[in-house]
């Protein structure tokens, strides 16, 4: 496979599992990862239930593929994504893959295409299962898309309304990858201290604790100081006497 600036990408959308509302701010989340090149919706559309993507499909330029559910219990979707996947991948034509799904089921056929050393990203709910999150390279919430793309639009909504957690709650993650860069240097790269957390939790994303960005984050901890004016940006622990400085100076006793 030649090499290319921009990795091409095939995005396979799980319909019965995704909503349409969010099908603009997954694809504008999609493009800061590489070029998708096949956009490929999954759902029996006789449904009206699907009316809605069917209206955003001519839009993002999807290409709905109709699977009707011929048997009770049996989700014909799944099946067809799956072996368009399979196709896909053998084609030898893509650097990594996007599945669209809050659905366990595609768990093994993310490990199976990252078997054969491409990435794969996942787009879910927060609902989604751990098993199929941690078998994607990266995992991303719809709901942090939804967020960002409705604070862009209208400038009212905020990441911290929406967030789950608070930013002191990502201290043993941001820890845990220090450890893991194993540096003996105090200052730390950022981008390899988000590629570590990444790493360590493909679901890792500082906006789920309210902030648009790694920086950001960690700004809003006290433990930690960073250097955006250096090249590449870089960041470490807040040594012990600067962290008291920023605390409140405490008011005299009154005698």
């Amino acid at each position: 496979m030649a090499e290319r600036d921009t990795p091409l990408l095939a995005v396979l959308i799980d319909a019965d599992n995704t909503s349409p509302k969010a099908a603009k701010a997954i694809f504008v989340e999609i493009a800061t990862l590489g070029e998708a090149a096949v956009r490929r919706l999954y759902g029996d559309f006789s449904s009206p239930r699907m009316k809605g993507w069917l209206d955003t499909t001519a839009s993002l330029a999807i290409v709905p593929h109709q699977q009707s559910a011929n048997t009770t219990g049996k989700n014909a979707s799944d099946i067809a994504l799956v072996i368009d996947a399979m196709d896909l991948l053998h084609s030898n034509r893509f650097d990594g893959f996007v599945l669209v799904s809050s659905d366990s089921d595609f768990t093994r056929l993310a490990s199976r295409i990252r078997e054969q050393g491409l990435d794969v990203y996942g787009i879910g709910e927060r609902k989604t299962p751990d098993a199929f999150r941690n078998a994607c390279k990266r995992f991303i919430f719809i709901e942090n898309l939804q967020a960002s793309a409705e604070r862009q639009d209208t400038g009212e909504a905020t990441l911290d309304n929406t967030s789950k957690q608070m930013p002191m709650e990502a201290i043993p993650l941001i820890e845990a990858a220090i450890s893991a860069l194993g540096e003996e240097s105090d200052w730390h790269q950022l981008g390899r201290l988000g590629q570590q957390l990444i790493a360590n939790h493909p679901d890792f994303d500082s906006r789920n604790f309210g902030s648009g960005n790694l920086s950001g984050l960690l700004k809003r901890i006290d433990r930690y100081e960073v250097d955006l004016k250096s090249s590449p940006a870089r960041m470490r622990k807040r040594p012990a006497d600067q962290s008291s400085s920023r605390q409140p100076a405490n008011k005299a006793k009154k005698t």
